[in-house]
């Protein structure tokens, strides 16, 4: 490098540098800097531009420059309005401040100018050198697009390193320090090296800018692409007219956050959700899927109600809406204070069994009242398909849940008390078993995970409180009996009917007819009239219907003729039910030959049968008449092989069964009967017939008898016992077995009958026959 000097005029450059070989414009509005312009521009328009250090400096001296700069020759001066100068100059030479020789009116400096000497570099280094500017130029282009084609093929052309660098740091966007660098560079491998390791810095920091800005635009594009399908998605589902949809499944996912459920229940929802967004509103799949969501969302997972636990409370409610039903009220109580010192409690599987009408259903209501629980019931009476408990499979067009799952989803938590009601009433066909169905339901291990078809997701039912309701136990199948604790609700007493009828059904009828107990007023003795007269059944059902008619017809008397109250007693009563419908057959004045009381259970309660036993000449035929099924049919043929083979003890000639017909018949013929009780009954009836011995009138029997003469246990001991007392029997004979179930019976029941327990025929005929 070479170096002359001479004086040239300085403008000061506040954030910026000027290279040799770059033509550019800038304002100038400090005086010094116009008057030294000024001043150039009357010689030889040569001005030295060099760069200040700090910007802000207002009146720069030498120490506030920095020392090299650029020789520039100014081309053009525009004058702008407020004293402001715009000036076009050209860089020609670097050049190196030495010193300030003036500075006023504006600064004048004694420069030295920087030559390049080309002559320091071979002609490979040159070579390599610029093949090098060149490569890292070319990777430079490519990471930074911004860069125009133009400045590209102007770069591209030259041929020269050192105007090559200068244009480089001209035309790329290169800080000020780095331009300032390259100016005061010494020699051209200097700045060659220089210039290498900015562009190399520069497309590093390129790379990793688009590495932060990729991964930025990543999320950023994730969630506009989501917004923008969304917000396209929304608009055909508009021009589909299924506007709808899309929140709805925004309200569902909303939905299912808030639920109170496992996390595999709210992830089969979510999923569930995705699905119905890609389906057509209008399409029948949408609205399957639309249906299995609202159900998942409606059922109860982990939402729980609080149960009382207060006993006296839950006492006095089952007192008070309830007469007797000892056993049941006990076992409630019992499963309360298990749940109070447990904390929690396994619910019982209850079964109340007993006649229609006797408050099975209603004690029910009542339990779940005692314990504050949400009351479920389903009714299960002549439900046939499998599908109704566990639900249909979504495949099949209009499926839906179960009954169980239906309860649940009404009850609206998952601790109901659900009745279900009439459980052996339930029968199966083709379509399945509905009491295996139950099984499952009523298995307290089993039912922590209850699979409903239709919901297809485990659901806990061990903390639904279960109490199922039957009339009669014959037809529920062992297994199903054998996952429920029994307790019988069994007939009320004349005497429980009346109690019932004056503290509850009366009350209520009154009520329920818009009248008080000023307007309408029953005797006891009309009650006890009703109960004995005008209804024959176990419970009170139509007890009730009587009272409701009394009530109604009384209503009419006070709006028809203005009367103050209506008395009903047991002499006017037939002006309010009419004549009495029902009357006890009562016991026989007199003993008689071949006649014998029997009892019954029916339906209703129990009931007496007399049987009737004729023997007359003959060819040993045995007739059997009054709609008698199979099995009271086999306990006729068994007594009368028992009497045959006793026959000789009481006197009765060897060829009289050949020679003699015997006719059973049992009255109310059109009523049918079955059952092995009547064995006892029968035999007695026979052998009084044909030894022509009488038989008390005022006893009454029950037993099923063996082919040795062993009389047999029997059920519905309570019931016959209640059907003796009401036909004024004094004598009971009840098998020895059944001797524990006499226990629980009521005293009430037993006062005024006495029992006589037999084990054998020897036993009865002793007791029956006069």
């Amino acid at each position: 490098m070479s170096d002359y000097s001479r004086k040239v005029p300085i403008v000061a450059l506040r954030g910026m540098a000027v290279l040799p070989g770059m033509q550019i414009h800038f304002d100038v509005n400090r005086q010094m800097s116009i008057e030294a312009i000024e001043n150039a521009m009357e010689n030889d328009q040569l001005v030295l531009l060099l760069t200040q250090r700090d910007p802000d400096t207002e009146e720069p001296g030498q120490e506030d420059l920095f020392s090299v700069g650029t020789i520039a020759l100014v081309k053009q001066i525009i004058k702008l309005p407020g004293n402001v100068i715009r000036v076009l100059v050209t860089g020609t030479d670097r050049a190196r401040l030495d010193s300030i020789v003036e500075e006023e009116p504006f600064l004048m400096g004694e420069v030295a100018m920087i030559e390049e000497n080309k002559e320091e570099l071979g002609e490979s280094e040159k070579k390599a050198m610029l093949r090098g500017l060149k490569d890292i130029l070319e990777v430079y282009f490519t990471e930074n697009p911004k860069i125009g084609k133009e400045v590209i093929k102007t770069l591209g052309k030259l041929e020269e390193v050192g105007g090559l660098i200068d244009q480089i740091a001209i035309n790329l966007p290169i800080s000020l320090e780095d331009k300032q660098t390259l100016l005061e560079a010494e020699d051209t491998y200097t700045r060659y090296e220089k210039i290498m390791v900015i562009l190399t810095e520069e497309i590093d920091i390129i790379r990793i800018r688009k590495d932060l800005q990729l991964k930025v635009k990543e999320k950023v594009d994730k969630n506009q692409k989501e917004y923008i399908l969304r917000e396209q998605l929304k608009l055909i589902r508009e021009e589909l007219g299924e506007a709808g949809s899309g929140a709805d499944a925004d309200n569902y996912l909303t939905a299912a956050e808030e639920l109170e459920a496992s996390k595999e229940v709210k992830d089969k929802i979510i999923k569930e959700v995705e699905r119905f967004k890609n389906v057509s509103g209008n399409s029948s799949e949408g609205a399957v899927i639309r249906g299995y969501i609202e159900t998942l969302l409606a059922l109860p997972w982990d939402k729980v109600s609080e149960d009382k636990k207060d006993i006296a409370q839950a006492e006095n409610i089952l007192e008070k809406e309830h007469y007797g039903l000892e056993k049941v009220k006990e076992r409630i109580l019992e499963f309360l204070a298990v749940r109070v010192l447990t904390k929690k409690g396994e619910s019982p599987i209850l079964c109340l069994v007993g006649p229609p009408g006797t408050g099975k259903t209603s004690i029910a209501h009542s339990v779940a009242k005692a314990l504050n629980k949400e009351y479920v019931r389903i009714s299960l009476g002549g439900v046939r398909d499998e599908a109704e408990i566990r639900g249909h499979r979504r495949t099949y067009v209009g499926a839906m849940p179960g009954r169980i799952i239906t309860g649940l989803k009404n009850a609206g938590v998952k601790n109901p008390l659900m009745l279900l009601d009439e459980i052996d009433k339930v029968s199966s066909d083709y379509k399945g078993d509905t009491s295996a169905a139950l099984l499952e339901v009523l298995d307290s291990e089993q039912n922590k995970k209850f699979v409903d078809h239709y919901v297809e997701i485990p659901v806990d039912l061990s903390e639904v409180l279960f109490i199922a309701t039957a009339n009669s136990l014959q037809g529920v199948p062992r297994p199903l009996l054998d996952r429920m604790e029994i307790i019988e609700v069994s007939s009320y007493t004349g005497n429980e009917k009346f109690h019932i009828a004056k503290k509850h059904l009366m009350p209520k009828q009154i009520l329920r007819n818009g009248l008080t107990t000023k307007q309408l007023a029953v005797s006891d003795k009309a009650l006890a009239k009703i109960i004995a007269g005008y209804t024959k059944e176990a419970g009170v059902r139509n007890l009730e219907r009587k009272l409701g008619a009394i009530c109604r017809k009384a209503a009419k008397e006070i709006v028809s003729s203005q009367a103050a109250k209506v008395r009903v007693n047991e002499k006017n009563l037939e002006k309010f039910l009419g004549k009495e419908r029902y009357s006890f057959q009562p016991a026989n004045e007199k003993d008689e030959v071949g006649i014998v009381r029997g009892l019954a259970w029916t339906s209703v309660g129990g009931d007496t049968l007399q049987i009737e036993v004729n023997v007359m000449p003959g060819k040993g035929k045995f007739e059997l008449t009054g709609q008698l099924g199979d099995v009271m049919k086999e306990s006729a043929k068994a007594g009368i092989s028992y009497i045959r083979s006793v026959s000789r003890d009481y006197g009765v000639a060897d060829d009289y069964f050949e020679k003699n017909d015997i006719h059973i018949h049992i009255p109310e013929g059109a009523v049918p009967k079955d059952g092995p009780s009547a064995g006892i009954t029968m035999a007695t009836a026979m052998l009084s017939a044909i030894t022509k011995k009488a038989v008390r009138a005022d006893t009454a029997m029950t037993g099923e008898i063996t082919l040795r003469g062993r009389v047999l246990p029997i059920g519905g001991l309570k019931e016959k016992i209640l059907a003796a007392k009401t036909a004024y029997m004094k004598q009971v004979l009840v098998p020895l077995q059944n001797k524990k179930d006499i226990e629980e019976i009521p005293a009430e029941i037993l006062e005024g009958i006495e029992l006589k327990y037999v084990d054998s025929m020897a036993e009865v005929l002793k007791y029956a026959l006069a």
